[in-house]
């Protein structure tokens, strides 16, 4: 398994009422037909810069706050863009050509997004939460368990549970990207995550899930697991 093999395999995935970032163009939202080379072009450099990594965090699925329109899981465009303070892009693809992928101009964005670019608060908790632990930003691979982005009937920009049945074609990805990297740390960010990786008898961690409340919680099971010190 290589990057490109890696990559190739995402993009052919189609799905119903499934965004594959890395293959699909949506022609509301998207800058153009170019967009899905764009997020490729991200997560191929994301991936070449983390083939040392000794973790894996793995969460649910992409959002269409985040890895929709970035193209790298549980990260936003905006965190891209260097629009937070505290996070800045080179920690997730280095020296590069920073694009957004999504349309300022579009109507079905609001004002903070054609501004900035969209932006998913889960993305933020959890890079702040890396940064904090002194884990090397290169040292550590985010993913989610079904690695696409899953949508409710009619409302592309919208978030849904994975499916059962999306969950086990999402392990698949999982173990090609340990096979990719192997010998990392896998971390289960929420239970569906942690539940579906056991099921397959994958070890890992588990920490609760930054959504719906829960930042505080993710951000003490981190100190717990990963404490002050620095990780190489």
């Amino acid at each position: 398994m290589d990057i490109n093999t890696f990559i190739d395999k995402l993009q052919s995935y189609q799905g119903e009422l499934v965004f594959n970032p890395w293959r699909d163009y949506d022609a509301g939202c998207d800058i153009g037909p170019q967009a899905p080379a764009v997020r490729r072009a991200n997560l191929r450099r994301y991936l070449e810069l983390r083939t040392q990594a000794h973790y894996l965090f793995i969460a649910e699925a992409l959002g269409y706050q985040g890895g929709h329109f970035s193209g790298v899981a549980i990260t936003s465009e905006r965190i891209l863009l260097g629009q937070h303070a505290d996070i800045a892009p080179e920690s997730v693809l280095g020296a590069w050509d920073y694009r957004r992928t999504s349309n300022s101009a579009s109507s079905l964005l609001n004002n903070s997004q054609k501004q900035k670019g969209f932006n998913e608060p889960t993305d933020t908790v959890v890079w702040n939460a890396l940064n904090r632990h002194g884990l090397a930003a290169f040292d550590v691979i985010l993913w989610n368990i079904f690695p696409f982005h899953p949508y409710k009937a009619g409302k592309l920009l919208s978030n849904r549970t994975p499916t059962a049945a999306e969950l086990d074609i999402g392990v698949e990805y999982a173990k090609m990207l340990l096979e990719l990297v192997p010998n990392m740390k896998i971390v289960a960010i929420g239970q569906k995550a942690a539940i579906t990786l056991e099921r397959y008898g994958i070890d890992c961690m588990a920490v609760p899930h930054p959504s719906m409340g829960g930042a505080n919680r993710f951000k003490a099971a981190a100190e717990q697991l990963f404490g002050g010190g620095g990780h190489g």
